[in-house]
Formats: C-alpha cells, sequence, structure tokens
C-alpha cells in the first residue's frame, strides 16, 4: 500500500528523461521539478478553492448529519426504520448516476444565476461556489454512520437529561456530541478526503478557472503537447496528498475508534 506512494515521491526528483526507463532512485535529485510545477498553472488560486470547498461542505456536513444521525437513533421518530433503510439503499447508488440530475437541479436554481422564479432563463448555480459546496452539505453515508454511533451511547444519558429538563438540541450539544468525538472526526475525515479529491463535479458545474479545484489543476501536466509531464505531475501530486497523509496520521486514533463503535449495534 506504501509502494505507490513511494514511486510517486521518488518520481518527482526524477528529470523528464528518465521517467522513459525504469529506474526506482533519481540519477539526480531535481528540485526544481516543484518550483516548476508550481509554476504551470495557478495552485494557489487551485489549493485555496480546494480549502474553501472543504470547509464550506465539512462544517455543514459535520452538523446536518451528525444531528440527524442522533434524531433516527436515540428520538422516537416515526418511520425512523424506513429512513434508514432509504440512507442505506442510497449508499449504493454511483455518483455518477446523479451527475445529471443534479447538473439539472443546480441549473434550474429559482431567482439564482438570471433565473426567474421557475428556473428559466438564467444559469442558476453553475459557475458559483453553491455549486460547489450546496449539494454535499449531507450524505447518507455520514447520517448513517453517525446514526450507528450513536445507538451505541446508552439511551440512559438522554432520559436523565430530559427528566432534568435540558432540551433536545441541548442533549445533543452537551451531552452526546461530545461522546462522539470519533464519529465525528471519522465523518470528518471521510468528507475531507472527498471533497479534496473532488474532480467530476468541479469539472461538471463550472468553467472558470477562479472557481476550479485542485485536482484540476494537475490535470494539466496530463494534456501537454509532449505527453505527460510525469515528473511534474508527480510533485504536485505529492503536494496534494500532504495534507490528506498528516489529517489521517493525527487523527487515526479517533478514526479508527469511530469506525470500530459504528457498527456495534444495529
Amino acid at each position: 500500500m506504501v509502494l505507490p506512494f513511494v514511486w510517486m515521491v521518488l518520481t518527482s526528483f526524477k528529470s523528464l528523461n528518465e521517467v522513459n526507463h525504469f529506474s526506482w532512485l533519481p540519477q539526480r535529485i531535481e528540485w526544481l521539478n516543484y518550483v516548476n510545477a508550481l509554476k504551470a498553472a495557478p495552485f494557489a488560486t487551485y489549493f485555496r478553492n480546494s480549502l474553501i470547498v472543504v470547509v464550506g461542505q465539512t462544517i455543514p456536513v459535520l452538523l446536518l448529519s451528525t444531528a440527524a444521525g442522533y434524531a433516527l437513533a436515540q428520538l422516537p421518530v416515526r418511520g425512523a426504520r424506513g429512513i434508514l433503510n432509504y440512507f442505506i439503499i442510497l449508499l449504493i447508488v454511483p455518483f455518477q448516476v446523479l451527475i445529471v440530475p443534479l447538473f439539472l437541479v443546480v441549473r434550474r436554481i429559482p431567482l439564482a444565476g438570471g433565473n426567474d422564479i421557475f428556473g428559466n432563463g438564467g444559469t442558476g448555480w453553475l459557475n458559483t461556489w453553491a455549486a460547489l459546496i450546496v449539494p454535499f452539505v449531507s450524505a447518507p453515508l455520514f447520517t448513517f454512520l453517525a446514526r450507528q454511533f450513536f445507538v451505541s451511547l446508552p439511551a440512559e444519558l438522554a432520559d436523565a437529561a430530559r427528566v432534568d429538563g435540558v432540551s433536545e438540541i441541548g442533549i445533543f450539544v452537551r451531552i452526546m456530541a461530545p461522546l462522539a468525538a470519533p464519529a465525528f472526526v471519522t465523518i470528518a475525515l471521510f468528507n475531507v478526503e472527498s471533497s479534496w479529491n473532488g474532480f467530476i463535479w468541479p469539472l461538471v458545474a463550472t468553467s472558470s478557472e477562479s472557481l476550479r479545484p485542485l485536482q484540476f489543476g494537475l490535470a494539466t501536466f496530463a494534456q501537454g503537447q509532449g505527453g505527460v509531464q510525469w515528473p511534474f505531475l508527480m510533485a504536485m501530486s505529492a503536494l496534494a496528498t500532504l495534507p490528506m497523509i498528516l489529517l489521517f496520521v493525527f487523527g487515526q486514533r479517533y478514526f479508527i475508534a469511530g469506525m470500530a463503535t459504528s457498527g456495534i449495534k444495529g
């Protein structure tokens, strides 16, 4: 599992001629590959855009998905089992199937992008931050994970708080949420990884260079006239992968705990 990352880093230090034949170690370390790669496209803008999308998606996901998971796990919601089954069914639907209907929904947002109240005449949310963020502020997978974690917590804690007159919001924020820290970290890590590596949807929903994320910038080195510029591509891929590796390293304790307890009770 580590081998592809090692190959990526070693290739990022090779010259353009070296990648044409197999070798593990570069003949000479080309430190300028990283400098030249950063200059090949506006990667500062791409990094900024990816960061905005990650933050814009992750915060609402943590609020909405965990609140929905708590409601399904701890509150007497009518039809909770049916709703949970619906979320489970949604997990098997590939995102590629949703691209066209999602595009049409974003395109037909009323009173946005020149659209009238019926969603006609303009572009809606296309080519805006809303198109990159709003459709992903919650997800069935994260609601399911949160629900599974909250089910594992003793219901007596919430019942005792209700007897003391604490509201449901207060129970969630003050009692359950602190106990569910591993679930929050797990959901955050999954969502950050997904939004950081997003490529297909930004490509469909945006056309402005100022809104394109980091993964779109990596395609710059695969579209050159002389073929794929592997050293530059590997250099920027290493930089793009580094934040995700650091997040998983620092959050692995909570991540493992969250994954281990998300399936204890059904």
